[in-house]
């Protein structure tokens, strides 16, 4: 039987049989990022018990201010001080238990490179809200260049950090000092046309507290109505201060807010009617919100992304310690020369407008950057 020739085998038709027989294809495997889950998983219940429980935070800013004020009302008069800042402090107790189901940033975690602990922190938000994950693997570029404290005073940055910082000392120096100064006005009774000196009587409460050697002129139902009416005042100029901002620019607002708050603490040396006080504390912690309000939104606006939390946690403690030196100037130094402290509150708030208002960058209508 014959058989059939079998044809030699060549480079021609090695590359024949390679080019007829395909090549199998290698499936990408599918990824997704941060964002992606967020948005694949919705809004929820795990949304609204954040909301709830950071949003409190918040509401204990001005909400609490009114009630601690209430409370004091009620609580000095009867039973002491002592028990006023015992209940005082059972809010922050909650928070603090509460703070326990706050599960750490999934985007944090990815950006230092622990994917593992963000996947499981967007399971178990995809668990709360009944929902699912998406497909495929975590993934999400780890920043090659972290913030540095360096990075803050780069050539760069070195102008606007520095009076940025100045601004924060001085709004916070500013907003404690009206607080704290609000108390120290209304115990000496400056109000025109009023005692001059009041009279002298001891905190009452337990037999400890009677027994106790400091003297304190206590507050009468009106001054506590003087403060709650001056406490609402923050919110009042929340809707000009947006406008303010998105319209005139960061810098130009800030530094008409804080020239305006300078204003207003020469303003309470002039002898007026009780309620001409009232109306030059409302305005006054109504300016010093609107300030903080401004300058927070400027911090996180001139930095880049890689620098932003670095730069609102610098700020933030200068921030902390200008709250520090506020009682020493509206209660030691007042003590001594009304004039002189409101004064130097003044003096520092000009200070601060002018620092705001030739600030190098301004942010309004610039998109956030990524890096530097």
């Amino acid at each position: 039987m014959a058989t059939k020739p079998t044809e030699p085998v060549t480079i021609l038709s090695l590359r024949k049989l390679s080019l007829g027989t395909a090549e199998p294809q290698v499936k990408e495997a599918k990824t997704f990022t941060v964002e992606d889950a967020v948005e694949t998983i919705g809004f929820g219940r795990f949304h609204i018990a954040l909301f709830l429980i950071m949003g409190s935070t918040g509401v204990f800013w001005l909400a609490g201010s009114l009630l601690i004020i209430g409370l004091a009302s009620v609580i000095i008069p009867t039973i002491g001080w002592r028990w006023l800042i015992r209940v005082a402090s059972i809010p922050g107790i909650i928070l603090i238990v509460a703070f326990k189901f706050i599960p750490e940033s999934a985007r944090f975690n990815v950006s230092t490179g622990n994917t593992r602990a963000a996947l499981a922190t967007l399971e178990r938000i995809a668990k709360m809200n009944r929902s699912v994950m998406p497909e495929g693997k975590l993934v999400e570029p780890v920043l090659e260049k972290r913030g540095r404290f360096a990075d803050l005073l780069d050539a760069k940055y070195l102008r606007t950090t520095l009076q940025i910082w100045v601004v924060w000392l001085g709004i916070s120096f500013a907003y404690y000092g009206v607080i704290l100064a609000s108390a120290e006005l209304l115990e000496r009774d400056l109000v025109c046309g009023s005692k001059s000196d009041s009279e002298v009587v001891v905190t009452g409460g337990d037999s400890g507290e009677s027994q106790s050697p400091c003297y304190c002129h206590m507050f009468a139902p009106s001054d506590y109505r003087t403060m709650i009416i001056s406490t609402i005042g923050e919110i009042a100029l929340n809707p000009l201060n947006i406008l303010g901002i998105n319209f005139l620019g960061r810098r130009l607002s800030l530094s008409i807010t804080m020239g305006c708050t300078a204003l207003f603490f020469l303003l309470l040396n002039i002898c007026t009617s009780s309620a001409g006080l009232i109306g030059f504390l409302f305005m006054l912690r109504a300016l010093v919100a609107a300030n903080f309000n401004t300058v927070y939104i400027y911090t996180a606006e001139v930095y880049p992304t890689t620098m932003r939390a670095l730069g609102m946690g610098t700020s933030g403690s200068l921030c902390r310690i200008g709250a520090m030196v506020a009682p020493f100037i509206s209660q030691v130094l007042m003590s001594a020369s009304i004039l002189g402290a409101l004064c130097l509150f003044s003096s520092v708030c000009v200070v601060c407008a002018i620092s705001a208002f030739t600030l190098p960058i301004e942010t309004k209508g610039r998109a956030l950057r990524q890096i530097k």
